[in-house]
């Protein structure tokens, strides 16, 4: 316990799945909470961080608009004076196979999937900078390696984000802002229901899926939260540009 103690965390798309996940884990390790969704659910994360003892703050926007990013980073230096760590978890993942591709489909992904993560370390770094280092952490996609024929326009986000990452990786290690990419892997989420839903599957069906996977289960919000609490930490003063696999081996396998 109290791994990140004194730190202050911004944590996007934190009101459901791995975004919650990371927020809670966050909050029961000591650090103080901007809770960043655009939906309602996020006031739900804050609740049960200030319920446990903890502390959070509710902000609620689209992070495809700057202006939510910059004004979401100004909140979190009013209310916590400072911002250590940034979670990019707030993502959107349709499936499109290149035929259907739109540029209304690649607007609308890239500005949640890479313009948010984008915007937001462009108003964080400031700040990370003025308090003497920071750790931007990037949930990735296994798709932003290697692809995938329904997922075009998704994994072409993804494979922008792991650029990004390794930029701002190079272009700030001597500030000690570190930024790393975390790939999840097949995750059990409110969204990824309600995604198999729509084909006719349902939690039972998730599950057994999972047991084909290398390490015989579906991944859990919670395993990537624990990387990303790694990362946020001190202990991984030395990690930066890396690409942190929580997917139990898939992407290798």
């Amino acid at each position: 316990m109290g791994r990140v103690v004194g730190k202050v965390a911004l944590v996007t798309g934190a009101g459901s799945g791995i975004g919650r996940a990371c927020a809670l884990t966050l909050a029961r390790e000591g650090a103080q909470v901007l809770v960043l969704d655009c939906a309602p659910t996020g006031a739900a994360t804050s609740a049960a961080i200030t319920a446990a003892g903890g502390q959070a703050q509710l902000f609620q926007g689209d992070i495809g608009e700057e202006a939510v990013c910059t004004e979401a980073v100004a909140e979190t230096m009013r209310a916590f004076g400072r911002l250590d760590i940034l979670v990019n978890c707030a993502g959107i993942y349709p499936r499109y196979s290149l035929a259907d591709t739109t540029t209304d489909v690649l607007d609308r992904l890239f500005q949640i999937n890479f313009y948010g993560p984008l915007f937001l370390a462009k108003h964080a770094i400031p700040a990370m900078q003025r308090g003497g280092g920071g750790s931007i952490i990037n949930i990735g996609s296994i798709h932003g390696l290697c692809g995938s024929g329904d997922l075009v326009a998704y994994a072409a986000t993804k494979g922008a984000l792991l650029t990004l990452t390794r930029t701002l990786a190079r272009t700030y290690a001597r500030d000690q802002i570190r930024v790393n990419y975390v790939i999840p892997g097949w995750v059990l989420t409110e969204g990824e229901l309600a995604t198999q839903a729509q084909e006719g599957h349902d939690e039972a069906w998730l599950r057994q899926q999972g047991t084909a996977l290398p390490t015989g289960r579906i991944q859990l919000p919670q395993d990537a939260a624990n990387a990303v609490l790694f990362l946020a930490s001190d202990e991984s003063s030395q990690l930066n540009a890396a690409i942190i696999n929580t997917d139990g081996g898939r992407t290798w396998f």
